[in-house]
């Protein structure tokens, strides 16, 4: 039976038509709501492709229904920034090579978001430990981790706070 329900997502009211209630998130983003970012690979939520922020949350949107987050804040790689404006993570991104295929990269800049969220200064251990669910077969790590230590270093500068260490 095909259910209508809305969905908040990036700080929109989105109406979802022709889903049944135990659709996986990413697909009805995908394939009801046209957000293409969120991106399905292992469809296990192994790989970190189809990462998505619920309520200040980082998770694997294949593995939540879809109807589950109906009053929630949702927030996919679209939502970071402003449409043509990229956020400082994605930016950081390309300008440290972290970027090749780009299949990863929208789960990727969904859990830098979330770990620079709750951890403003993270360390190299602390970085790639928060972002060991994310699976990147082009790169490699190394820019990766560069590009989280440039946001959070200009993050650091923007507050003015030109002492600490990361």
């Amino acid at each position: 039976m095909n259910e209508i329900f809305t969905l908040h997502v990036n700080d929109e009211a989105r109406e979802v038509r022709d889903s049944w209630l135990g659709e996986n998130l990413l697909d009805v983003l995908r394939d009801r709501l046209g957000l293409m970012g969120a991106k399905g690979a292992c469809e296990q939520g192994e790989c970190g492709s189809c990462s998505v922020i619920i309520d200040d949350e980082l998770v694997c949107s294949c593995l939540v229904m879809a109807a589950s987050a109906v009053g929630q804040a949702i927030t996919t790689v679209e939502g970071v920034a402003p449409v043509g404006a990229p956020s400082d993570v994605q930016q950081a991104f390309v300008d440290a090579g972290a970027v090749q295929c780009g299949f990863c990269t929208p789960g990727l800049i969904m859990a830098v978001h979330d770990l620079l969220d709750r951890s403003p200064e993270p360390g190299d251990t602390e970085i790639r430990e928060e972002l060991a669910g994310n699976v990147c077969r082009c790169t490699g790590y190394g820019r990766i981790v560069d590009a989280v230590q440039q946001v959070a270093v200009a993050r650091r500068a923007a507050r003015g706070d030109l002492g600490a260490s990361t």
